[in-house]
Order: structure tokens, then sequence, then C-alpha cells
């Protein structure tokens, strides 16, 4: 089952998020998924199982360039995860599904989304469910 996260579901989403960016920082974590409560620019989505919080994805509207697009706003699959105990059940297609459907609702004509380039797992994901492949970059920085 798929359902728009709600205040109640803020620990189980903040776990799920912590397993998905792991680098990131808690209060961020928990900004972000309070905004997405509104539903206005930026939502979260849980899947479950047997009343078991099983995955996640969360969606923004993006307003600024998004590399391969040519309309705005863009949905953008911001992320999405699912606890390895639930994978290829088809769950986090339902999820990025249910995250589509609200871009469209938001007048979105693309959606989009992106991984590391190393990310293999994650490229096969995106293409099975109906990505293609806009662009390949490297990010440089430095320090000045």
């Amino acid at each position: 089952m798929i359902k728009k996260a709600e205040r109640k579901d803020e620990e189980k989403a903040l776990s799920l998020f912590k397993a998905l960016w792991q680098d990131a920082d808690e209060r961020e974590l928990k900004d972000s998924f309070l905004h997405s409560l509104t539903g206005e620019n930026l939502i979260t989505y849980l899947a479950s199982v047997q009343g078991q919080t099983a995955g996640i994805a969360q969606c923004s509207l993006r307003r600024d360039y998004v590399e391969g697009t040519y309309t705005s706003p863009v949905g953008y699959l911001e992320g999405v995860f699912v606890l390895p105990e639930y994978r290829n059940r088809g769950l986090a297609k339902e999820l990025v599904k249910a995250c589509e459907q609200w871009a469209k609702e938001k007048g979105c004509k693309e959606f989009a989304s992106d991984c590391e380039l190393s990310n293999e797992e994650s490229r096969r994901f995106h293409m099975a469910t109906g990505f293609d492949e806009a662009n390949r970059i490297i990010c440089f920085v430095k320090k000045i």
C-alpha cells in the first residue's frame, strides 16, 4: 500500500531517510520531511506491507533548469528507498508512480531524477521504471 506521509509517520520516515541518505544531517532530513507534509512543492510517500513500513519516496517540483528537460516546473524524484527485505516486490515502482501522479496533478509535463555515476543498481532501476538517460556529468569543486 502506498500513502502520502503524515505527521504521525515522522519517526518511520526519518529512519528510512537515514538509510537512504546516510551522510545527511538529521536536522535537514527532519526539516525536509516536515516541509513535505504540505504537499505544495515537496511530498513524501510511504509504502507498507501488512502494516509494516517498507519504503519511502520523496519528490519535488523544480523550477530551475533540470538536465534534459524542456518545461517548468519539473517533477523530480529526490529519492526512493525500500528496505532490503521488501525489495523485488514492485514497491519502489509503485512509489515512483505515486510521485509521478502528484507531479502531473501539479501541472508537470516531465518527471526527472538522478543517481551517482557509480550507482549501477540505481541506474538500472531508473531505466526499468521508464526513465531515459538524459546526460552524464562530472562535477568539480575547489576551495578558494
